[in-house]
């Protein structure tokens, strides 16, 4: 179901009837945006995607009062491509910040220790000066603009007040907290609060405190979880709850098993990332419940999605996709596929979009909804939603991804193409291709590029064509691989990290389990 406002319908009637002699309405105040972004937050990561062990009831009645984009993704596997192309429109080959700012590249790529057979290519390490960021759009059509959260966009000169936020509270080069999820934050960016207080709830506070503050004028503001990247941190109250609710729920003898490179998580009951995601969830009600004691909910377009996958493979083996396959940094569904909520204020709400959008759509949406009229300097390869919005249909189209690095988390170098139904994904160690039918489900079991070569060179020639089009660069391999030591590394991670991840999941559900001394220093 889904039903349409009768406001602006409204406002048109009474326009229309009035008499030229007839002092006319005061012009509507523009639509406020709110844009809330995830880190590394899975698609079966809250309540309303299906997860039973995670609550978030806030995300939860957001997405009964909006518009749920099933088959959204984000514009990479990793953060920072992926948060570029939602500021500047683009996709990751035609910006150029392919892997997450501060990765290794080239000949310095060895010190990973990974032995592998190629050297991933130097990528863009800083949004582009030149281009016109989102804020920078609304910024210019009078809007007041606010940055809360993670940046990871480049450092001094890049900063998001470089980059069209008036304000910036948080944002600095950095990936993950410094001072990690409790004051002191050691952040550059903000002032600290008081001992042991929520990073994650703090940004919920200063970005409603900076709603209330502007609720007179139009105001664009981007709350920027850090959450729920490592280091896992939550209360002692949150691990607690969580872990009794795994316990008493019955858990699974074992929860990790061998992906391709890398053990990957394939149960969601880890209490440290639960107490997380409940914090999240609890910061965005803060926000919610601010802009409805204010009165602007009818006037405000709510936007919330992730930046990649969850994380179930390296860094800290967080959460499972499943029924996705893979995770953050993976070329499969759950390295990509993510939530995505739209309240455009009272203008449509209550229904499920099924059409494939991706985070470069944002740009041209949320300018399209705000009415402005700024146009960009880059080209913007996202399209407006509107139309999905209203119900209506868009063209079929393809959807691109290029990654042609090493996933810290066991991704392949790899593009991948999207068109219909169909997903191709090109390796560039070998050269091989996957094919997958998504129609016929999301877990990419079964590779059908040997029964179906005709359709693997034309999407091929497609995406080969988009890259070469865009000067994309490629990994090269490394003359000093040694199939060896690639071997001792391979077998390290099917033995002796497998086994060490399951030990450590035992531990944190002794029930005299404890990280450290206060509870707000790392979890992990």
């Amino acid at each position: 179901m889904h039903r349409f406002s009768l406001s602006l319908l409204t406002v048109c009637l009474l326009g229309c009837g009035i008499d030229r002699g007839q002092e006319a309405s005061p012009t509507p105040k523009p639509p406020n945006v709110v844009l809330i972004l995830a880190d590394d937050l899975g698609k079966h990561d809250l309540g309303y995607t299906g997860s039973t062990f995670y609550e978030t009831p806030n995300l939860d009645r957001l997405a009964a009062t909006g518009i749920v984009f099933d088959q959204a993704y984000a514009g990479s596997r990793v953060c920072s491509p992926s948060r570029a192309t939602i500021m500047l429109g683009q996709y990751t080959a035609t910006h150029g910040i392919t892997d997450w700012i501060g990765a290794w590249a080239g000949e310095d790529w060895r010190r990973s220790n990974r032995h592998t057979t190629h050297l991933p290519p130097d990528y863009v390490r800083a949004l582009p000066a030149e281009a016109t960021t989102l804020a920078e759009v609304f910024q210019a059509g009078g809007y007041r603009t606010f940055f809360a959260g993670k940046w990871h966009l480049g450092g001094a000169g890049s900063l998001p007040t470089d980059h069209g936020f008036d304000l910036n509270v948080g944002g600095h080069h950095r990936g993950s907290p410094p001072g990690g999820f409790f004051a002191p934050y050691e952040n550059p960016e903000m002032e600290d609060g008081p001992d042991g207080e929520s990073l994650t709830l703090r940004l919920g506070r200063e970005t409603a405190d900076f709603i209330a503050a502007n609720q007179d004028s139009a105001f664009f503001a981007m709350l920027s979880f850090y959450a729920v990247h490592a280091p896992l941190q939550t209360t002692e109250e949150r691990w607690r709850y969580y872990r009794n609710k795994a316990v008493e729920g019955g858990m699974a003898d074992q929860a990790f098993e061998m992906e391709r490179r890398f053990p990957v998580r394939m149960v969601q009951d880890n209490p440290l990332y639960a107490g997380m995601v409940a914090t999240m969830d609890e910061a965005v009600g803060t926000v919610l419940r601010t802009l409805d004691s204010l009165g602007l909910a009818d006037n405000t377009i709510v936007v919330f999605t992730s930046d990649n996958g969850g994380v179930a493979s390296g860094d800290a083996y967080a959460t499972s996709n499943l029924p996705l396959r893979g995770g953050k940094g993976y070329q499969w569904e759950g390295g990509i596929r993510e939530p995505l909520i739209i309240r455009p204020g009272d203008r449509f709400v209550d229904r499920t979009v099924e059409t494939p959008v991706t985070g470069a759509d944002l740009y041209p949406t949320l300018v399209s909804l705000a009415g402005l009229n700024t146009k960009p300097t880059q080209e913007i390869e996202g399209i407006d939603l509107a139309p999905l919005l209203r119900g209506d249909t868009l063209a079929e189209r393809a959807l691109f991804w290029h990654y042609p690095h090493y996933g810290n988390q066991g991704g392949d170098p790899s593009s991948v193409i999207r068109r219909g139904e169909w997903k191709l994904i090109h390796y560039w160690e070998d050269d091989h291709d996957e094919l997958y039918d998504l129609g016929a489900g999301a877990q990419e079991k079964e590779d059908l590029a040997i029964r179906r070569p005709d359709l693997v060179g034309d999407l091929r020639r497609q995406l080969l064509a988009y890259l070469q089009s865009r000067d994309a660069r490629y990994p090269r391999p490394d003359p000093e691989y040694d199939p060896a030591r690639f071997r001792r590394m391979e077998k390290f991670y099917q033995d002796t990290v497998l086994r060490r991840l399951e030990h450590q999941r035992r531990e944190i559900f002794r029930d005299n389990w404890l990280p450290n001394a206060d509870w707000w220093g790392s979890g992990s």
